[in-house]
Parts: structure tokens; C-alpha cells; sequence
């Protein structure tokens, strides 16, 4: 299970990453907006960095904002990713956008479109209620999802990895709102660094995952008995003495494939890709067919 992660969101008084570090936060929530006083700077972000505190950047103007249409949309999309680039986003981070009042989600939807068509849905996370949140993580406009008690009538999406409770904390004599991450990657970053670079452990169901992947990707080699002439599906497991090495290589090759496809942020090394080989061939033993 993902340890639940303490983290916080301010405005324009700022804690200091010493004083967040100090506190236990492992990550600030901070602004890109019209106001300058409010954003996150790199300074800021290399000061957030230098205490091992991870920036996650917002899109806020007005409360509202979110229900001014598509090319309102764009043109945020637009000014917050030439903001993130210059606090040190890496190229691949996401931006959330706020929804901070009690939207019917069809109110966004066009917002949420002309953000994603800039930024691509891979890199747009959407702050805001239930509703919100759910209708545009359901429709892949948002690909992250930050999502806050308020107008969510007590219900949690469990695709938010974010959740904003009714709570606050003072750090340094800074009032900061409370939130906590629930997932591996929430969307952090460092300037210059993001959570890939980590040696992030991998969960037992991405394990299992991963395993009945590879197993998936084994059981396309037809072998044909010279004896019998019976066409068998076999597993990697089954063909090691076979002589059709190039078929075998295909197989392996596709496996790694597999693998490689899988989201960033799965911290990967060579020895747990032949753990999860031979757990994915150890599942074709035991539940595919025999020749």
C-alpha cells in the first residue's frame, strides 16, 4: 500500500522550505496566476528543493475561471506552462487548474478541453469537488486529479492523488491548508528533477500486474509436435531446448516491451525485470496450457 503523504497548499505568505521540511511536509502546493505575489518562483522552488519538499503547481485566477469556455482554457494553459517553465518544471510534470466553487461539471468541460489541446491530457490535473473531478477524470480530458472536500458531499474519487481536507496548519506563522498525496507520483517536482529518478518501490499489485503482463506477452509461441502434429500455444518456460531461437528472442523482446510501456515512475531495474519475467512465466506454468 502507498504510504499516505503529508503535504500543504499557501498563497502568499510563505513557510520556508526549512520550516516545511521541519513540520514533516514532503510536498507544497503552490500557485500560477495573474498575481506574481502569489506564485511559486524558482527561487522559491529551489529553496523547496534544496529542504526535500516537492512543488506541485495550481492554476488559479479567479474561482470561477474554470467556467469561461475553450480558449479561456487554452490561453491559461498557455501562460501557467511558460510560468512552470521558468520556476524548473520538467517537461513531462502536469499542471492542475482550479475549480474552487460548487461546478456542475458540464460548466468546464470546454475549459478542461482547450487546457488539455495545449498541454495534452497526460499533463492536465483538474483541483476541485467530487463531481468535477470524477466527470472529467471518466471523460480522459484530466489525466491528475486534486481533489478537495468541499462540494463533495463526503464522497472520495479514489482516482484524486490529492485530496485537500477541511484543515489547516501553522508552519513559520503561516496558515496552510492541509493535504495529502495518495500515490507514488501526484504530479511532484523538483526544479531540474522529478519522481523517476527515485528508487521508488513497487507495490504488490503492480507486481502482479506486471507478472500476468508478462505472462500475457509469453503464451504467442505456436509449437507444432513433429510427432503428433498438434498445434500447442507454449510459454517461454517450455521452449528453452527448442531450436527456433529467433521465435524465442521475439517473445522475450516483446515481454521487455511490455514492460517498457508501463508508465514512468515504476522504478525499474534490471533484477526486478527478471524477477517480473519469471514471475510472469511462473503464472503461464501454472495456468496456461501443457503441450
Amino acid at each position: 500500500m502507498t504510504d499516505i503523504l503529508n503535504g500543504v497548499d499557501y498563497a502568499w505568505s510563505h513557510p520556508g522550505g526549512a520550516h516545511l521540511q521541519s513540520a514533516g511536509m514532503k510536498f507544497a502546493c503552490r500557485y500560477l496566476s495573474s498575481d506574481v505575489k502569489k506564485n511559486l518562483s524558482r527561487t522559491e522552488a529551489d529553496d523547496l528543493a534544496a529542504h526535500d519538499v516537492w512543488s506541485v503547481v495550481v492554476w488559479e485566477t479567479t474561482a470561477n475561471r474554470a467556467g469561461a469556455g475553450l480558449a479561456a482554457g487554452q490561453a491559461d494553459a498557455r501562460t501557467a506552462l511558460v510560468q512552470a517553465r521558468a520556476c524548473g518544471i520538467p517537461a513531462d510534470r502536469p499542471i492542475y487548474f482550479a475549480v474552487d466553487y460548487d461546478a456542475p461539471a458540464a460548466a468546464v468541460a470546454a475549459y478542461f478541453q482547450g487546457v488539455a489541446s495545449v498541454l495534452t491530457p497526460a499533463r492536465t490535473g483538474v483541483y476541485g469537488g467530487y463531481r468535477v473531478v470524477k466527470a472529467l477524470l471518466d471523460s480522459k480530458t484530466v489525466r491528475w486529479a486534486w481533489q478537495t472536500v468541499a462540494w463533495s458531499a463526503g464522497k472520495w474519487d479514489d482516482r484524486a492523488v490529492i485530496r485537500q481536507l477541511a484543515a489547516t496548519v501553522k508552519i513559520n506563522g503561516v496558515s496552510c491548508d492541509k493535504d495529502f498525496a495518495y500515490a507514488h507520483d501526484y504530479g511532484q517536482w523538483m526544479p531540474g528533477k522529478t519522481p523517476q529518478e527515485e528508487n521508488v518501490p513497487l507495490t504488490q499489485a503492480e507486481i502482479v500486474a506486471i507478472a500476468k503482463e508478462c505472462a500475457n506477452q509469453t503464451w504467442h509461441y505456436e509449437w507444432k509436435s513433429p510427432t503428433t502434429q498438434k498445434a500447442t500455444q507454449m510459454g517461454v518456460y517450455q521452449v528453452w531446448s527448442d531450436q527456433h531461437f529467433a521465435e524465442l528472442r521475439t517473445q522475450i523482446n516483446s515481454v521487455l516491451t511490455a514492460i517498457a510501456a508501463l508508465p514512468k515512475g515504476a522504478g525499474l531495474t534490471p533484477a526486478q525485470i527478471a524477477d517480473l519475467v519469471a514471475a510472469g512465466t511462473a503464472l503461464t506454468k501454472l495456468g496456461g496450457p501443457t503441450a
